[in-house]
């Protein structure tokens, strides 16, 4: 009898510490998925990003409708808008902006692969920091590690963008009629370089919003890896 008392005793002992690991195994500091497990972990959140959210800027009107991102004039400029409407100009300021935008989702088109590859390449340092850390920590990350080869890869794309809707003549016609306006100063603003860092933000926007909602939102979780990663953030 008193054996078996103690088998009994034995038993609930070992099979209580077997629960106690399996709990702590799940917790943020529990080891339960490695490194690269969670790295990959992030990597679908981003991919998600991009396939959910930076998808959306492709559209007709993906910037220029989208408060978040909509791309308006750099501070140099807001003068050649003023002074056009002062004239008479309304329609054509209206659609220096409008062009600007059409630029950035056509150019997000058809650089969607380079943003793919970047999220592909990235190497997490600290994967579980990352996960543990603020809600776009990720996408910070990302914004960290790849920008500079982004811009690289974006501005070509942007600058053929501009030359396909038009954005080009458009904004040529545009500061040519702002420099006829009597006693102006003269302006001669190359607007490449800031559509495309604009554009870059806009992405970043996007992918950040995926992020936060992929934490706070279980439901978001569309993939096994992603739920167990995800998971132990939720425990932090």
């Amino acid at each position: 009898m008193i054996k078996r008392v103690l088998v009994l005793i034995v038993l609930m002992i070992f099979t209580g510490c077997a629960e106690l690991q399996n709990v702590i195994r799940q917790l943020p500091n529990g080891g339960s998925l490695s490194q690269e497990q969670i790295g990959n972990g992030l990597r679908q959140a981003l991919d998600n990003g991009i396939k959910n959210q930076v998808s959306k800027l492709t559209s007709k009107d993906g910037f220029y409708r989208n408060d978040l991102v909509k791309i308006l004039l750099p501070k140099e400029l807001q003068v050649v808008d003023k002074g056009l409407r002062r004239i008479g100009l309304s329609n054509l300021a209206d659609e220096g902006i409008k062009v600007l935008n059409r630029a950035a989702e056509d150019a997000v088109k058809t650089a969607t692969p380079i943003f793919i590859n970047a999220v592909k390449e990235i190497t997490f340092a600290d994967a579980k920091n990352i996960l543990l850390g603020e809600q776009d920590a990720a996408t910070s990350y990302l914004h960290s590690k790849a920008s500079e080869s982004l811009y690289n890869n974006f501005s070509p794309v942007i600058s053929n963008s501009f030359s396909k809707v038009g954005a080009d003549k458009i904004w040529s016609n545009l500061i040519t009629k702002y420099n006829s306006i009597p006693f102006v100063k003269k302006v001669n603003t190359d607007l490449t370089n800031y559509v495309t860092n604009e554009a870059l933000k806009g992405v970043f926007i996007m992918i950040t919003k995926e992020e936060k909602a992929i934490r706070e939102k279980v439901g978001l979780r569309n993939t096994t890896l992603l739920k167990q990663v995800f998971s132990l953030q939720d425990k932090k």
